[in-house]
């Protein structure tokens, strides 16, 4: 989470979240922190963090000593003296310069320990005030790529209507986000297609640079998905390669059969294989990797793998990942039967 969003951005957040310094001191909490604790935010600005825990030491011993790594402490009771009944949370703090961010989520509202849990009104409540910055960006891209198209010709030309593509999707997201509207039925998918979608962006954003090898298994059967949300995620996995600095990012596609997906019944599966061979995950990620606002990179959202996990879990499947430097693998599993109007 090492990034310095907009304050603006961060107040549209439902979740509470606080800039603390390397003191530990508040020097930013977002309107949802101020709403959850049932005070003003000045009255938070200037507060050392560890006076907001009411019950143990937490909190405290961790903002002692400099913070290295993400880090998630369970059910602390945070509050302040003399204001509204404490309110227990699981919190979570990422480094960031000269200090770190805080973020807090009430156990009531995200209860037991799979922190998968927390995934969905964490990264719908942080896309959402994403969607209000992208709106006016997104349509003058559009109206350019327009523009353009009518003055070019042959592979110009189709370069121009993936832009108009991709724009179109992009738009129809952050109309979803800000107008939440029952998610599309699942149709049939090839899912070759969408890779190819992927690899066309991907060859375009990477250039000569990078090798995109295919390793394809053509006897699979259509997937019963939402394509748009796939290509999306597959996206997101491959860029994440190519921003680890892999030379080599192959696609690959596998029947599984007898796959077992969380608690459900054997069952036939697709699975797909992101591999590249770029510096891999760093350890002190590894825990956190798939969860929003945690990334590896000073300028990175920490929202593509949240939101590849995101699709996989609408589509009944699982995003994992094994990494060591040279060769990191993300696949993707997910059911070929029982999948029709899946959603979450």
């Amino acid at each position: 989470m090492d990034l310095a969003p907009d304050p603006a951005l961060l107040d549209a957040l439902s979740t509470p979240v606080l800039r603390l310094d390397a003191a530990g001191v508040v020097r930013f909490a977002n309107l949802a922190t101020a709403r959850w604790l049932g005070v003003g935010v000045r009255r938070l600005l200037g507060l050392h963090a560890a006076a907001l825990e009411q019950d143990g030491r937490q909190l405290a011993d961790c903002l002692a000593v400099p913070l290295q790594a993400p880090l998630r402490l369970r059910r602390v009771m945070l509050g302040l003296p003399n204001g509204p009944a404490p309110r227990f949370a699981d919190l979570w703090l990422a480094p960031a310069d000269a200090g770190c961010w805080l973020e807090a989520h009430p156990v009531e509202e995200f209860p037991g320990e799979d922190p998968a849990r927390l995934l969905p009104s964490a990264l719908a409540a942080s896309l959402k005030g994403l969607a209000h910055e992208l709106r006016n960006p997104l349509l003058g891209i559009k109206g350019a790529a327009q523009l353009l198209a009518r003055r070019v010709e042959g592979e110009s030309r189709e370069l121009t209507a993936i832009i108009e593509s991709e724009v179109g999707r992009l738009s129809a997201l952050v109309d979803r986000l800000l107008s939440p509207a029952p998610p599309r039925p699942f149709a049939p998918v090839n899912i070759h297609a969408v890779l190819e979608r992927v690899l066309r962006l991907a060859e375009h954003d990477a250039g000569w640079a990078v090798q995109l090898q295919r390793d394809y298994d053509p006897s699979l059967p259509e997937l019963q998905g939402d394509a748009d949300r796939l290509s999306q995620a597959v996206w997101n996995l491959v860029r994440n390669a190519l921003e680890a600095g892999a030379g080599t990012v192959t696609l690959r596609t596998r029947v599984e059969h007898a796959a077992r997906i969380g608690e459900a019944p054997p069952t036939l599966a697709l699975r797909l294989d992101v591999i590249d061979d770029g510096r891999g995950v760093p350890a002190e990620l590894a825990e956190h990797l798939l969860l929003p606002l945690v990334s590896g990179r000073a300028d990175g959202t920490g929202l593509g793998l949240a939101l590849a996990q995101q699709v996989a879990r609408e589509h009944r499947g699982v995003l994992t990942w094994r990494s060591r430097p040279g060769h990191t693998v993300f696949t993707l599993l997910l059911p070929l039967t029982g999948t029709e109007g899946a959603h979450d």
